[in-house]
């Protein structure tokens, strides 16, 4: 059950950033000056915790996917869905933490 929320939870999540996306490319356009401060907020700490919470609902909701993809075409791989889910789950830790360091490493560093 968390597996099915957390893909619901991530897909909405990348839905809204995909509206997000559009809005802001098209204020390249409408708004140049309302656009650069967009690109710093998107900079700022709060925008990178942001982005780095945007590449974790991607990456579940890839991996999550790719679980479901196995389990549809290979049915008897559903009695592991369990261990399955768990391995998407170590995948995502040892992929997510290292994108997550280099995403919000400029925090880091603009502290010291």
């Amino acid at each position: 059950m968390l597996a099915w929320a957390f893909h619901r939870i991530s897909g909405v999540a990348i839905w809204a950033f995909v509206l997000l996306h559009v809005l802001d490319i098209w204020l390249v356009g409408a708004n140049r000056g309302l656009y650069d401060d967009v690109l710093k907020f998107y900079a700022s700490p709060v925008g990178r915790v942001g982005e780095t919470l945007l590449g974790a609902a991607l990456l579940y909701h890839a991996l999550n996917g790719l679980r479901i993809i196995v389990m549809d075409f290979w049915p008897a791989t559903t009695v592991f869905h369990k261990q399955l889910w768990y391995a998407s789950w170590v995948v995502f830790v040892v992929v997510g933490l290292p994108g997550a360091y280099i995403i919000l490493r400029p925090i880091w560093a603009g502290a010291s």
